[in-house]
């Protein structure tokens, strides 16, 4: 039996895949109708600092979802772009990463550390972001040893 590391995980790698910003409101708008007409796929919803999900969500649980987070980001995101919501393809979308309006950081541009989304819709099962993206030990040692008090 072969077992995966964490890059070769199907979820990771479509994450840190290629994406678009649905840069502009009707672009989102667009995007949240094509994810409507698509809910009944098998969506994982997975609100990053709860457990991932083992199972997708239903139709309409998706489709409420779209409706909140629409509501959310448009109250807390005022701004005369979206630019906060990306999608692996905006007219066939796989993967969805949805940023939380109040923990942006350096979304888009480079980062040598980008924020993780709020959120993400995917058809692949979600591993735990935070864990999987996390320093390697090798750094987190290296950084304690760093200011380590001798």
């Amino acid at each position: 039996m072969t077992t995966k590391t964490p890059n070769q995980d199907p979820y990771l790698v479509a994450f840190r895949g290629s994406f678009t910003s649905a840069l502009r409101w009707p672009q989102l708008e667009a995007l949240w109708q094509v994810l409507r007409q698509r809910a009944d796929q098998g969506w994982y919803l997975y609100a990053l600092g709860e457990p991932p999900p083992s199972e997708p969500l239903g139709a309409d649980r998706i489709r409420r979802f779209i409706d909140e987070i629409d509501l959310l980001l448009k109250r807390e995101h005022d701004e005369d772009f979206c630019g906060i919501v990306y999608a692996d393809s905006l007219s066939e979308p796989r993967f969805v990463k949805i940023y939380d309006p109040n923990n942006l950081g350096v979304v888009c541009g480079f980062s040598d550390n980008p924020p993780l989304p709020g959120w993400t819709l995917s058809l692949l099962a979600p591993v735990d972001l935070p864990t999987a993206t996390a320093p390697a030990r090798g750094r987190r040692r290296w950084w304690q040893r760093l200011f380590a008090s001798r």
